[in-house]
């Protein structure tokens, strides 16, 4: 029996510390919104910052083109390998499905052999600028949690801006500029996402790392580096999460660096190979690219876990009270105080900022409803006001009442009664001690 005992023991240490892994990743997440909790007063709603899990938001978006007929195939076009400008084998016909090139082939399943891709018309008005507008639109505040990284079948452009708007698409500022020689295409010198700083992480660079002709499969990519800025704060391998929330939670500026609702891929000059434009084989400049990977979530203000996409649009599907596409504002009748984003401290719940219930206007129904309950003993008088205890007020009864000396302590030290059943309670602090990452000795 004593072997089968210490199977069982090994057996539950080892389902433990998988379990408080499991929590530690979960809530790091900030992917729950609200849970049950038991209180003197029966079940209650313990809120959280919550966040949709971050996908692939290529999914999600409309693309469009300028100039709107730049796309090859109309008509049909025979295409030269950069390469070799005598190897003209390359068809784009609009008209045949499998010599198409359309834009939604930048957004398709990868792997297929032959690859597919969109492809640009030829430089065939060179000296003319072979310039082209991609345009990536969300209709809807996404937040970046990963690189933004372009696979070109062709040569990477020499020249290239990638610009965010904020505002759908009304105005535009640049996120990173693309250049063979950044001297001399935008005159700015040249850098990398390597060598920025924390003070330094906003500044707008140029660089020449992704511009170069291509001879190997990773060569073929220009990226934008999320995750290099996001090191700045939270270390190499983004171990310190914690440090990188407090800094969203404190700068707009920062927090809006990573939000954008729309994206503008501006190729400008297409690989060309040499120094020189061939003037006698302007079939081998044009651009193509074969995949475009945003990695994003929804920006829903810390106030919901999913979001939907429904009738071609994104929004979220709301908590706290609150409501819009990035659940911005209060219900109607929840205005008992100003809304306010939610917090990712303290880390790892958070702080939900709900919408409380207005003390004007129409009275809702704000109790016994399962989403708010009278506290401390309250009753709730016709599913609309609860009828406070004696000592306690407020719309829920959350709140002392002064009323002599001694009657506000929980007021002056900052420990509402709800607190102090938290911080007294044996159960509630048995559970707190295993949530703590020690590792059990077994």
């Amino acid at each position: 029996m004593l072997w089968w005992t210490w199977f069982v023991l090994q057996l539950l240490c080892s389902t433990v510390i998988r379990g408080l892994q499991h929590y530690q990743t979960a809530w790091g997440h900030y992917d729950v919104c609200k849970s049950q909790i038991y209180t003197e007063e029966g079940l209650a709603w313990d809120y959280m910052a919550c966040q949709p899990e971050a996908t692939d938001m290529t999914k999600y978006l409309r693309v469009t083109l300028d100039p709107p007929d730049i796309t090859c195939g109309d008509p049909p076009e025979m295409y030269c390998a950069l390469e070799n400008p005598y190897m003209c084998n390359n068809e784009c016909d609009a008209a045949t499905e499998e010599l198409a090139h359309p834009p939604k082939l930048m957004f398709d399943f990868e792997g297929r052999n032959p690859t597919t891709f969109w492809q640009s018309s030829s430089w065939k008005k060179y000296p003319k600028p072979l310039q082209v507008n991609i345009t990536l639109s969300w209709n809807k505040s996404i937040e970046l949690t990963d690189d933004i990284v372009l696979t070109f079948e062709s040569g990477r452009p020499e020249q290239m801006v990638l610009e965010k708007s904020l505002d759908f698409g009304r105005t535009w500022t640049p996120y990173q500029f693309y250049a063979t020689d950044c001297l001399d295409a935008f005159t700015m010198e040249p850098k990398t996402a390597s060598e920025l700083t924390q003070l330094t992480l906003l500044d707008i660079i140029c660089t020449e790392d992704y511009s170069r002709g291509y001879v190997w499969k990773n060569d073929k990519t220009v990226r934008f580096e999320i995750k290099d800025r996001f090191a700045l704060f939270a270390g190499p391998r983004l171990h310190n999460m914690a440090s990188l929330y407090g800094q969203l939670d404190t700068t707009k500026k920062l927090r809006d660096f990573f939000t954008i609702t729309d994206l503008r891929i501006k190729l400008l000059k297409p690989a060309t190979g040499a120094t020189m434009v061939d003037e006698n084989n302007l079939s081998r400049y044009f651009y193509a690219i074969s995949d475009v990977k945003v990695q994003g979530r929804c920006k829903c203000n810390l106030h919901a876990n999913s979001c939907v996409f429904d009738k071609g649009k994104l929004g979220c599907e709301c908590e706290h009270n609150t409501t819009g596409p990035d659940c911005s504002r209060c219900k109607k009748h929840y205005h008992g105080r100003a809304w306010s984003v939610g917090s990712y401290l303290p880390i790892p719940k958070g702080t939900a900022n709900i919408c409380i219930p207005s003390m004007n206007g129409p009275v809702p129904r704000v109790c016994d409803n399962a989403m708010l309950r009278c506290q401390n003993g309250g009753t709730c008088h016709h599913h609309q006001r609860c009828h406070c205890a004696p000592g306690f007020t407020g719309v829920l009864c959350e709140r002392a009442r002064c009323q002599g000396p001694g009657e506000c302590e929980d007021q002056r030290s900052g420990q509402p009664p709800l607190r102090r059943f938290f911080i007294s309670h044996p159960l509630i602090l048995t559970v707190a001690a295993l949530s703590l990452p020690v590792v059990p000795v077994c």
